[in-house]
């Protein structure tokens, strides 16, 4: 037998549908809230593992540049010694004052360029010993973060697993009723279910009210409901609503529950009238 298509249903059917849809998701919801805060508390130890993980990668390339550096006025320092020591030499065959005095002036200006690339070096080994033991600290809060992460994931897989069975079922069963509502009105639904505080993206009427935001609900706009011609939405929270007999919800304060009351009021009068009677016969 072929599929009814979803634009053919009556308003009651989409009705039915959506509500059916409404329940399975809640119960869905009720299924995901036995998690708690666990998978957001996962999802801030991984963030905050991933930062700390980026921020040691930063600090590493820091020290290899600063290394780096320091290779480099090593290889400076190298050349002025070499030239440093070429000027001594030539000392021994300078001719006049002039040519000592420039040589001298080279030697020394040589000389504080080898002083300036050691303290350069000092410098950058103080900084390089600086950020390993920043790397240090990071690497083992990321430790301390990685037992943590284990140890909610643990937690919230055991939970998931106790609930995961259902869980499955349940998302299967509201893939089929989505496949019977018309999509433009299923996009409407979801709309507004994501909005709501509470998920619920149709309600149904309680005590002349509506079931999402409790705002009193006029006769005429409860009898259009209660019709079941077209779909209406509450004016105040805009959830879709619904008939409590056609979600198949007992209205409150039914009058079977009055009656015993007023015959057991009856049988009191009559006692006591029959009484009245006998004590006037008297």
């Amino acid at each position: 037998m072929a599929k009814k298509d979803p634009t053919d249903l009556s308003v009651e059917e989409k009705l039915k549908a959506l509500y059916m849809l409404q329940t399975t998701l809640s119960a869905i919801d009720e299924k995901r809230a036995l998690r708690g805060e666990l998978p957001l508390e996962v999802q801030d130890l991984e963030d905050e593992i991933a930062g700390l993980t980026t921020r040691v990668e930063k600090i590493q390339g820091e020290i290899d540049d600063f290394q780096a550096a320091i290779t480099l006025k090593r290889g400076e320092i190298a050349t002025a010694q070499v030239s440093v020591d070429r000027y001594k030499q030539q000392l021994d065959e300078v001719k006049n004052n002039r040519e000592y005095d420039t040589l001298t002036k080279e030697i020394e200006y040589q000389s504080l360029e080898i002083e300036l690339c050691n303290k350069k070096i000092r410098e950058a080994l103080v900084k390089v010993n600086e950020r390993t033991e920043d790397i240090e600290k990071t690497k083992a809060l990321i430790a301390e973060r990685n037992a943590d992460l284990e140890l909610k994931r643990n937690e919230l897989e055991e939970i998931m697993q106790e609930t995961r069975e259902e869980e499955d079922r349940l998302k299967e069963k509201a893939t089929e009723l989505e496949l019977k509502i018309e999509p433009r009105l299923l996009a409407s639904f979801k709309r507004i279910r994501k909005n709501a505080r509470n998920g619920l993206g149709i309600v149904y009427v309680q005590r002349d009210a509506c079931g999402g935001c409790f705002n009193k609900i006029p006769p005429q706009r409860q009898l259009d409901i209660k019709m079941h011609k077209k779909i209406i939405v509450c004016e105040y929270c805009g959830r879709i609503m619904i008939d409590p007999e056609l979600a198949g919800v007992k209205a409150d304060g039914t009058p079977a529950e009055e009656k015993p009351k007023r015959k057991r009021a009856i049988r009191k009068t009559t006692t006591k009238k029959k009484e009245t009677e006998e004590t006037d016969e008297e």
